[in-house]
């Protein structure tokens, strides 16, 4: 790719611009020297000047614009890299590349290998400022303001174009990024008439943590909530008695003894339900604050989206889930698992909402409409495991994404109620379903689009695959 304009914006910092320029010649790209005062020419390559952004293209020209600050570096393949990727997409606006860090001694460290585009995670961290091309003509340059005029400009083209494409290499060696926004406000509807949610928790005994999920339920600051108890099988004396007092609170009690199959049991209660919206729920979660289901039920009437999901912490208070990321263990996994809540992880990921493959049905929440539109969880190929990434598949096939949503923060005592399969029935079972999920999704074979190939799929933890 050779018909790129590099803006070297001079006019909000200094930097080491001669080896900006250096690394714009390398390349064979052009370079504008954008409020420069002195201007360091290097001994090559294509260089003008302007003093207004508008002012680097021509009247009726149209090119690729790449902003860099004094400082910042390409990759030497990055034309290569640009041009491979750029070749038959001609209805992007926007390319964009990974990129790394130098300090002063000109040492790379820091790779941020970005996911595909996600427009929710861009919501809150801008990925793409300092290390995209973007498809502009003289127009698109007009009315931007001096500072952050290329968040400006991203976000002009994001409105018009179509969704950014990534190359999956480093392609910007820089000095500094962004900064991710984690952001701290309440959901709420704007109305005070809010869709009515139906609870479904599926139980068998374990009365103890059926009754820390219940006062969780009951506490929440929602309208409408409707709450059905699937029982499956409960003898224990403490659990009757449970489900007894439940009824007689305004629960639903659901009867249905047997083999457990997760995904039937809660189909069969949703047939039961009158909800809007399903929050699926485990017996074995605990809600240290109101607001929860609120927060998801917003994110869950989003048109474009499908399954929500909140941040689920293990009784330490590390993170159980974080979304699910398609191929981890040739299956599915959740990410981040055993990290701090409140550390900045692999670029903060864990903190920030975003668009995901799966969420965990350990609570996950979905519009009734279209749940029944792909045909509810699948009591055949996945009884107990997988159901929950298989529903969020077959949601976002159909363009309703699954979201991440960590403003909403439970406490998973994750499996206490079932167990884990040790046993070799159980074991049998699983293998089955793993086989089915990996037949019908290619979970090993195919790569998570909110991942990347230089991230290792063999840990839940956002590793370099070395």
């Amino acid at each position: 790719m050779r018909d790129v304009l590099c803006v070297i914006d001079c006019r909000t910092g200094d930097g080491d611009v001669a080896a900006t320029l250096r690394s714009v010649a390398a390349v064979g790209w052009e370079a504008v020297l954008l409020g420069c005062k002195s201007p360091p020419y290097s001994d090559s390559g294509s260089i003008r000047e302007a003093e207004e952004l508008a002012d680097c293209l021509a009247a009726d020209e149209k090119r690729w614009l790449c902003a860099l600050s004094p400082g910042d570096l390409l990759s030497s393949r990055a034309a290569e890299a640009y041009g491979a990727f750029g070749r038959g997409r001609h209805e992007a606006t926007v390319l964009y590349g990974d990129d790394d860090l130098t300090d002063s001694r000109g040492r790379r460290h820091s790779p941020h290998f970005k996911p595909d585009w996600n427009a929710e995670l861009f919501a809150h961290h801008d990925y793409l400022s300092g290390s995209c091309l973007l498809r502009v003509g003289r127009g698109d340059l007009a009315d931007l303001p001096k500072e952050g005029w290329e968040k400006a400009l991203l976000t002009r083209l994001l409105r018009s174009g179509e969704a950014p494409a990534h190359v999956s290499q480093i392609t910007h060696h820089r000095r500094a990024r962004p900064a991710a926004t984690v952001p701290i406000e309440r959901l709420q509807f704007a109305t005070a008439k809010r869709p009515k949610v139906s609870i479904i928790i599926p139980t068998r005994d374990q009365a103890d943590l059926l009754s820390m999920c219940l006062e969780g339920v009951r506490a929440v600051d929602y309208g409408e909530v409707e709450i059905t108890i699937v029982d499956n099988g409960s003898e224990a004396a403490d659990a009757l008695a449970l489900l007894r007092e439940a009824e007689q609170h305004g629960a639903n009690v659901l009867r249905l003894p047997g083999p457990f199959n997760f995904s039937a049991l809660n189909n069969q209660a949703v047939s039961r339900t009158t909800g809007d919206l399903i929050c699926f729920l485990n017996n074995d979660v605990e809600m240290p604050a109101t607001d929860w289901l609120e927060t998801l039920a917003v994110q869950a009437m989003r048109t474009d989206v499908g399954a929500v999901g909140p941040r689920l912490l293990y009784p330490d208070g590390t993170i159980q889930h974080a979304g699910v990321v398609i191929g981890m263990g040739e299956a599915a996994g959740h990410a981040h698992r055993g990290e701090q809540p409140d550390g900045p992880g692999y670029f903060d990921r864990a903190r920030l909402p975003q668009y995901v493959s799966a969420v965990t049905a350990a609570c996950l929440v979905v519009s009734r409409a279209k749940f029944d539109a792909v045909g509810m969880f699948d009591e055949k190929a996945f009884p107990v495991a997988f159901n929950d990434v298989d529903l969020c598949l077959k949601l976002n096939q159909r363009g309703w994404q699954s979201l991440y949503e960590p403003r909403a923060t439970l406490v998973h005592h994750e499996s206490k109620s079932r167990g884990q399969d040790r046993d070799a029935e159980g074991r049998v079972r699983f293998a089955r379903e793993l086989t089915a999920l990996q037949a019908r999704w290619l979970t090993d074979k195919v790569r998570d689009p909110f991942h990347h190939r230089h991230l290792s799929r063999a840990t839940t933890s956002f590793i370099l695959d070395l």
